[in-house]
């Protein structure tokens, strides 16, 4: 059932006569009784009674108008929500974030996007690295916030920058007075990190460090996948966290001081996941302008001084 033809129906319905019909939509007044006609036939029901003096609604006729009024009203609202989710006004954005690495440009973007788009509902959500990538693929992610290398085949990766370490160490611990940690002194302590899940580029990145500096670390992995674990773990002893660079602009904990590594510890390279067809959607191509926006302009991220 054509929906042009519930708008003849409507226009004839309203005017009660076929040629001021045709003239109020620009069609000839034949090929609009046929399109009634043809209307009339797919219902099986007659929604007018025709005569010399004129047409008027059947039982059947005033009925069908009301709902045939409604079936509009809800096409006419379904384009023009179409066309404000095209355009950016409204609709959903779906990020996905890892628990550990969340550079300062990510909330800075996500604030700017929602003072922007205030009719699009900005869903964030934690989860590891392998499952942000497998949602962006299968479409239950728009976009997700990454440390590379990562199996990101047939997506698209856009740079957001560097995420560098940092150790969180216990205030009563001897390291903690110093201006940084040495990473050789690290030898002989327990390393506190989150399951490599989490963050598989940086959790590997610290094992390579280590091993470059001519030891195997001793690591405690947290029971799950949250740095409030690992900082509580330290403030109770549990050892030094080595965590991604941002930690430290996120979280507090009593007890627990934030350092950096001597020399400079792993480096990853941050990125943003999409598909490739999303370059085309208004909410995301928006979110990656405005995430980027400081390193085109030249600005860097806020770092902990050493």
């Amino acid at each position: 059932m054509e929906l042009r033809r519930f708008r003849y129906f409507v226009a004839v319905a309203e005017e009660l006569h076929f040629r001021r019909a045709a003239e109020r939509l620009h069609l000839a007044q034949p090929a609009l009784s046929q399109q009634v006609k043809k209307l009339e036939s797919e219902l099986g029901v007659d929604l007018f009674h025709r005569t010399r003096r004129g047409v008027a609604l059947t039982t059947a006729g005033a009925v069908f108008l009301e709902e045939a009024r409604r079936v509009l009203r809800l096409a006419d609202e379904a384009a023009r929500a179409a066309q404000e989710a095209a355009s950016g006004a409204v609709g959903r954005l779906r990020v996905g974030l890892l628990a550990d690495a969340v550079p300062a440009t990510v909330p800075q973007a996500i604030v700017r996007f929602s003072t922007r788009f205030p009719g699009v509902e900005l869903t964030p959500e934690t989860l590891s690295a392998r499952r942000a990538i497998e949602d962006v693929r299968a479409g239950r992610l728009d976009v997700a916030i990454m440390a590379l290398p990562a199996p990101t085949t047939g997506l698209k990766t856009t740079c957001l920058g560097k995420e560098g370490t940092v150790a969180a160490v216990a205030d009563r611990h001897p390291l903690s007075g110093r201006a940084c940690v040495p990473v050789d002194r690290l030898v002989d302590e327990r390393l506190v990190m989150l399951p490599r899940a989490t963050n598989p580029a940086f959790h590997d990145g610290i094992i390579a460090a280590c091993r470059d500096s001519g030891f195997t670390p001793s690591i405690l992995e947290t029971t799950e996948p949250q740095i409030e674990h690992a900082l509580l773990s330290v403030a109770g002893g549990g050892g030094i966290a080595l965590l991604p660079a941002s930690a430290a602009d996120r979280y507090t904990t009593p007890g627990v001081r934030f350092l950096p590594l001597d020399p400079e510890g792993p480096v990853c390279e941050m990125a943003i996941v999409t598909r490739p067809e999303s370059d085309d959607e208004a909410l995301v191509a928006a979110f990656l302008a405005l995430a980027c926006e400081p390193a085109r302009t030249g600005l860097a991220p806020a770092r902990l001084a050493a």
